[in-house]
């Protein structure tokens, strides 16, 4: 594509607003829930956006000890919020980064180990998980495009045509446009939506004014981390939940940049996630995983180079020095953001797909991998109440759709493709009786 710094940081840029809204949503959503002032929650989102930064240039940067090398976006994983939420009312917010940092500690220990865990992710797994996790997001998308789960204006005329003018905008690029523009058709998409509903009124720069220009880091800022066990345990399962998720992240983009993922990439990019979890205690930001909406950009882009993630990962970095820069990529409408999520959800399905094709589907087995796995993780989305009244622990892992049809495939895989059945073993025995004779 060519090695243009301008091409090469405005791809960074497209990086960027892809996982930017939810990047700031868990900071928003915990910060609220545990009613923190407005200066408190400025610096959650500021240093998340840095803490992601860092996060994803330590992921991007594959040395022998950590860093998977892939183009692999790193934020704050939605599957902590309401077990931070939980832990910050019982136990004070300072419970949270203590549970967090011992975590991640737990993580860069247990890399190796888990990364060994490899051969239970065959294509029909890694393609039933990703084909999972672009199903999952699409209502995210979808509700957006309305104007946001819970708006006041939700499925109002203009937010839908807002939202399906900036999806038949990308479309159109994709399909008539050429080189570069083409492929940053998302974030033109993005800022053109953003100027027409601009134009309709529906951009608040009020947020913009009251941010300040720079800020500091302050580790440590809502005190001492403390260490309570329960707090512990909860957020140790959340990182292994979170990992599951990565795993299937990780050999999506592999596959789609040509490289064989192997044990030891996976510890390295395991151990990262850790670290970086580490670092989020430390600056009071949050436990951190491979983000999925930005392997359906790779993938709708073609570009499968790290210096566009490089530079989107030094982009978060500034942006979290910088909060009222950081404040204008918050002016971005839900409507526009969810109008440009379709295409990208839609395309993490699509790859999905896409890896599936490698699977033998005359075996009955792989199939009800396929139908159950995808059946649990679509269902769990749809109702996520169905498993309400299970033990906070056991919620932790059903809770998310993308968990429990991952588990649900890893678990069938085990069944099928793993344990011998007993007309194979009877016709292993007949065989060997027969050669032996």
């Amino acid at each position: 594509m060519g090695n243009s710094p301008v091409k090469t940081w405005s791809i960074g840029l497209q990086h960027v607003l892809a996982m930017y809204a939810g990047a700031v949503l868990v900071p928003l959503i915990v910060g609220g829930a545990l009613n923190l002032s407005f200066e408190q929650l400025t610096y959650l989102v500021s240093i998340d956006l840095l803490t992601c930064g860092i996060a994803t240039l330590l992921q991007v940067w594959k040395n022998k000890f950590f860093g998977i090398g892939l183009p692999v976006m790193l934020g704050c994983t939605f599957t902590a919020v309401s077990p931070m939420i939980a832990i910050g009312v019982q136990h004070g917010v300072t419970a949270i980064y203590g549970a967090i940092i011992a975590s991640g500690i737990f993580i860069v220990i247990i890399s190796s180990v888990f990364s060994k865990l490899v051969k239970f992710f065959p294509p029909i797994v890694t393609g039933s998980v990703v084909t999972i996790i672009g199903l999952t997001l699409i209502p995210v998308a979808i509700n957006d495009m309305a104007g946001g789960q819970g708006s006041e204006n939700f499925g109002d005329p203009k937010n839908l045509i807002l939202a399906f003018s900036v999806l038949a905008f990308i479309l159109l690029l994709n399909k008539f446009a050429t080189g570069f523009l083409k492929t940053i058709s998302i974030l033109v998409g993005l800022i053109v939506g953003t100027i027409a509903a601009s134009m309709m009124g529906m951009v608040d720069f009020a947020k913009v004014g009251e941010a300040s220009w720079f800020h500091g880091i302050k580790p440590f800022y809502f005190g001492a981390p403390t260490f309570e066990l329960s707090s512990i345990v909860t957020m140790i399962l959340v990182a292994i939940v979170s990992l599951i998720e990565s795993t299937g992240v990780y050999l999506a983009l592999g596959d789609i940049t040509k490289q064989k993922v192997t044990e030891k990439d996976l510890a390295r990019g395991y151990r990262s996630e850790g670290l970086a979890s580490v670092l989020g205690g430390i600056l009071n930001s949050f436990p951190y995983t491979a983000y999925s909406q930005n392997v359906g950009l790779v993938q709708l882009t073609g570009v499968k180079t790290k210096n566009a993630i490089f530079a989107a990962g030094t982009i978060l970095v500034l942006l979290g020095f910088l909060p009222k820069v950081a404040a204008i990529t918050t002016l971005i409408p839900t409507p526009v953001l969810g109008g440009a999520s379709l295409a990208m959800f839609g395309m993490v399905v699509a790859y999905g797909v896409k890896m599936l094709s490698q699977v033998d589907f005359n075996k009955q087995g792989n199939l009800l991998i396929l139908a159950c796995s995808v059946g649990m993780g679509l269902g769990v989305t749809v109702v996520p109440d169905i498993f309400a009244k299970l033990p906070e622990t056991v919620r932790i892992l059903a809770q998310s759709g993308i968990v429990a049809g991952s588990l649900t495939a890893i678990v069938l895989n085990i069944l099928f493709n793993m344990v011998p059945s007993f007309q194979r073993k009877a016709v292993q025995t007949e065989v060997t009786q027969q050669k032996a004779s």
